[in-house]
């Protein structure tokens, strides 16, 4: 791709981002707040005695908190479904496990003993929190989110996806923004596995047990030029291709492409006179000097477009490529990086018809 380098990566990794040296640390009251908080949270984890909570079961707790709410053993078996001696089981158990009678047989119901009223208000807080934290769907709401999204990607993939991204992200989710990162393809899949992206967007040529896939429609290259430097009648011939200067983008600076490869199996070559990193720079080489260049065709078009250019197919075959999307599979069931799934692979597919 280098477009015209399949050879390459689609991304580049910023380096400048890579010597950026956090800021030093200045103690505040808010920081020395939060590294007590830390060390409490700490110390209250190793204070876990992990053989003993063992021995208690959460149906238990659970038998608990619908005894100690209906005072009743039979009501409490049928709030829960299940049968009467089962619950006078769990009860059995509970007194064992917690060495109290909790639950005393009286003529208006089952009365806890101060132990089951000192502990009932724990044991309902921890249920909710499991019930609210484990159990319960995340929902998600695009008009109320707030959330970052960092995405991978070059700068070519960038000037297409990002204005209808961003549009549609104003319109549909106010609260969401966007850090678009230049990467390089050769280590989005760290970047992925540290956390410090969401997605990546480009041509990959391999993923992780841990990273999962969306690919998007093929697409094909043009001849991009500018009318005005040089004059051609109809689609360029082979003679012209190959005799004509060329700006290769490649992202290692490399005088040579896909393209090369395609004409030496004709016995041709080409002369390319420039590379450079960057897409969105060619248009501009290219209205000032009487040079071709060989891009995706989605690019090709689109810069066609907005500066005034020409495209023309290939006079020679060169397979397509296809762009991809890789997140990490730990956000696979994450409802709102399904929502940007989703979203990008819309646009990307209205992007090829």
């Amino acid at each position: 791709m280098g477009w015209d380098n399949a050879s390459e990566w689609m991304f580049s990794w910023n380096e400048d981002l890579l010597s950026e040296k956090p800021a030093p640390c200045r103690p505040c009251k808010e920081n020395v707040i939060l590294l007590t908080v830390l060390i409490q949270s700490i110390l209250i984890i190793m204070s876990i005695v992990h053989r003993n909570l063992s021995r208690l079961d959460l149906n238990l707790l659970t038998a608990f908190d619908a005894i100690y709410t209906e005072r009743s053993v039979t009501k409490a078996a049928e709030c829960i479904g299940v049968g009467q001696s089962a619950m006078s089981h769990n009860l059995a158990r509970l007194r064992e496990a917690l060495q109290d009678e909790l639950f005393v047989r009286t003529p208006s119901g089952m009365e806890p003993t101060p132990r089951a009223r000192a502990i009932a208000d724990t044991v309902r807080n921890l249920l909710w929190t499991v019930q609210d934290k484990l159990l319960t769907t995340r929902s998600f709401t695009p008009a109320t989110a707030e959330r970052i999204w960092r995405i991978g990607l070059a700068d070519n993939i960038e000037s297409l996806l990002m204005p209808p991204l961003l549009d549609m992200m104003l319109k549909e989710a106010p609260g969401m923004r966007i850090q678009a990162i230049f990467t390089d393809g050769l280590r989005v899949l760290e970047a992925l596995d540290r956390d410090e992206l969401d997605m990546g967007i480009g041509v990959f040529r391999h993923g992780g047990n841990v990273h999962k896939r969306r690919n998007f429609a093929p697409d094909s290259y043009l001849c991009l030029y500018d009318p005005k430097q040089i004059t051609l009648e109809g689609p360029i011939t082979l003679d012209q291709y190959a005799s004509l200067p060329h700006v290769l983008v490649s992202l290692r600076g490399i005088f040579h492409g896909v393209a090369d490869d395609a004409l030496s199996l004709l016995g041709r070559t080409r002369t390319i006179v420039m590379t450079t990193p960057h897409f969105l720079s060619v248009p501009y080489v290219l209205r000032g000097a009487p040079v071709i260049t060989t891009l995706p065709g989605t690019l090709a078009r689109s810069a066609a477009s907005a500066h005034g250019l020409c495209v023309s197919p290939l006079p020679f075959e060169l397979a397509p490529f296809r762009l991809s999307m890789l997140w990490h599979s730990s956000y696979d069931n994450d409802p709102a990086h399904r929502w940007l799934r989703n979203t990008v692979a819309s646009l990307m597919d209205q992007m090829h018809t």
